[in-house]
């Protein structure tokens, strides 16, 4: 776009998550003037406190015939990697009807390829990005490495490695010995380790998001702190209601307010399935463990990270209402298994933290324009990857806005799938 600031195109991106962060920047790099509307704070919720991770290996879908056989395993475990809580079943169900749905084979061989068509494209866009706002201090490529305790666990898992081997992922196997050479202070119940080499994690999160936020404010972009209470297409635009009845009008809306999105979109006709997945984490001082990457604990559902600051102990999926208060029991469950796999992992400073992931029962984001207005745009839903995919969505909203080809068909993220 090579028009003078006055008459550039004018978005408004609601949600300073990093998926909101990502778009701001993307449509501020060509040329579009910018507002940001957040109701709490830069990466208030999900975007702070999650592991940091780029997994652009992540092509699985949650919503899978093997995860059902783990959900069912670790439901009846309260404190365990995946829980609902019981009392709020009357909300949450039918979303979880959905989630087995989605889990038929058929549905789950779109869901990967939609998966890895996105990451391909994610990877491409994060690293043009990070290229931009001049964030490349702030990205590690140290791997992953995924560990299973028996031989049996890994054979059970061994089908989702040969699909991401199908899919371009590079990884190497370690085991008996030669996994704890690769990995010392590792508990000797581990057996098998998976590392991932390309896997990369950001120094802290919420860090990350706080410098992509001050490069826009360099750039011109504004930040506007105030609740929306609702969205409507106008002539030439759309428009946002604030609670307190001011209306901002712009060329474009773009929708990305996390798991609060689904209740901006209904008046608009779109019922879009999108629940607060709460996840949990501990984080501790950086000298509690001496650890170069990420280790990814697949039988129990969580992942230590190294940060620059922190070592972060995390995971967890627990389904219940946005509103109810947050069980740190499952942190504390979390730290008790890291210590056990990790001995010396010192336990003694450590922060609990909970956060609500959107999440869509086929684990796809939506990314596409309203039912009422094409000037009112979606990019919300991404659960556990908002991180790992905000680049990408920021990229594909772009080229919507632009009525250029999107670089990813977009037909599986379609607002209307459901």
């Amino acid at each position: 776009m090579n028009q003078s600031p006055a008459a550039s195109p004018h978005a408004i991106v609601i949600g300073a998550g990093i998926v909101g962060l990502a778009v701001a920047e993307k449509l501020q790099s060509q040329g579009m003037r910018v507002t940001l509307l957040e109701r709490e704070a830069v990466a208030a919720g999900a975007s702070r406190g999650n592991a940091g991770a780029f997994a652009f290996s992540d092509i699985l879908p949650l919503a899978s015939p093997g995860m059902i056989k783990k959900a069912f395993r670790w439901l009846i475990d309260p404190l365990g990697p995946f829980a609902v809580v019981a009392a709020d079943l009357p909300w949450t169900l039918p979303w979880l009807l959905r989630f087995l749905c989605a889990s038929r084979p058929s549905r789950v061989k779109r869901s990967i390829q939609a998966q890895s068509d996105l990451m391909q494209l994610a990877k491409q866009a994060m690293h043009d990005l990070v290229a931009r706002t001049g964030l490349a201090g702030m990205i590690r490529s140290d791997g992953a490495l995924h560990l299973y305790e028996s031989l049996a666990a890994y054979r059970a898992d061994q089908a989702n490695w040969t699909l991401r081997a199908a899919h371009g992922i590079a990884f190497e196997r370690y085991e008996g010995e030669a996994l704890h050479r690769f990995q010392p202070g590792l508990s000797r119940h581990f057996r098998v380790g998976l590392f991932v080499p390309a896997w990369q994690t950001v120094s802290n999160p919420a860090d990350f998001c706080q410098a992509i936020h001050y490069y826009l404010g360099n750039q011109g972009v504004e930040t506007r702190y105030a609740e929306v209470e609702g969205l409507s297409g106008v002539a030439g635009g759309a428009e946002v209601r604030l609670a307190s009845g001011e209306r901002l009008r712009a060329d474009y809306v773009v929708l990305a307010a996390g798991p609060w999105s689904a209740e901006l979109a209904a008046p608009l006709g779109d019922a879009i399935p999108l629940i607060g997945e709460r996840g949990y984490n501990t984080s501790f001082p950086r000298e509690a463990l001496e650890l170069r990457r990420m280790l990814i604990f697949c039988d129990h559902g969580f992942v230590v990270t190294p940060l620059d600051d922190a070592i972060r102990v995390g995971g967890a999926s627990e389904i219940a209402r946005l509103d109810r208060p947050p069980n740190y029991r499952r942190s504390t469950a979390m730290v008790r298994k890291a210590q056990q796999f990790l001995p010396g992992l010192k336990t003694d400073q450590g922060e609990p933290w909970m956060g609500s992931r959107p999440a869509i029962p086929d684990t796809l984001p939506v990314i596409g324009r309203s039912r009422v207005s094409e000037n009112i745009i979606y990019a919300f839903g991404h659960g556990h990857l908002g991180l790992t995919q905000s680049a990408a969505t920021g990229q594909l909203v772009s080229e919507l806005i632009n009525g250029l080809p999107t670089s990813v068909d977009l037909t599986p993220f379609r607002p209307d799938r459901f």
